[in-house]
């Protein structure tokens, strides 16, 4: 059986502090899949997201020694509406987050805030009218026009 090219099923996110990066995510309400030492694994909806250290993981790409970066790639959750994103960037800052723009109308024609977590890792919250969720929250791209 052929996999399809066009997906990712593992994203995997550099920290500086596990703990630390854990319990941010934990603050979101998020709830670990798979934890052994060095990482903590998350479920999401049809993939997972991993916390790993930032040297551990430099070492595991072959850069061992290599500073990596954060925030030049934006995750990003969607909602059904303006509401759900404002209850969220809230939860956010609750946890720890750091504002980066605070949710708002832009330009075009949707709603959207950035924060970035503990390790600088930057999160959009958005609200698209005009990519709607399905009921189990995953997101089909329309047909383009």
């Amino acid at each position: 059986m052929s996999l399809p090219r066009q997906r990712v099923t593992l994203i995997t996110l550099g920290v500086t502090d596990l703990a630390r990066a854990k319990a941010f995510y934990k603050g979101l309400g998020w709830a670990t899949a798979q934890e052994v030492e060095g990482m903590a694994c998350f479920q999401l909806h049809g993939q997972a997201l991993m916390l790993f250290g930032r040297a551990e993981l430099a070492k595991d790409q072959g850069r061992e020694g290599a500073a990596l970066g954060a925030g030049a790639v934006t995750l990003c959750q969607n909602f059904n509406s303006r509401e759900e994103v404002d209850a969220t960037f809230a939860e956010a800052l609750t946890a720890g987050a750091t504002a980066l723009k605070a949710p708002e109308a832009v330009f075009w024609g949707g709603y959207s805030g950035y924060f970035a977590d503990p390790d600088g890792h930057v999160w959009e919250l958005a609200h698209n009218p005009f990519w709607p969720l399905s009921d189990d929250g995953s997101l089909t791209l329309p047909e383009a026009q």
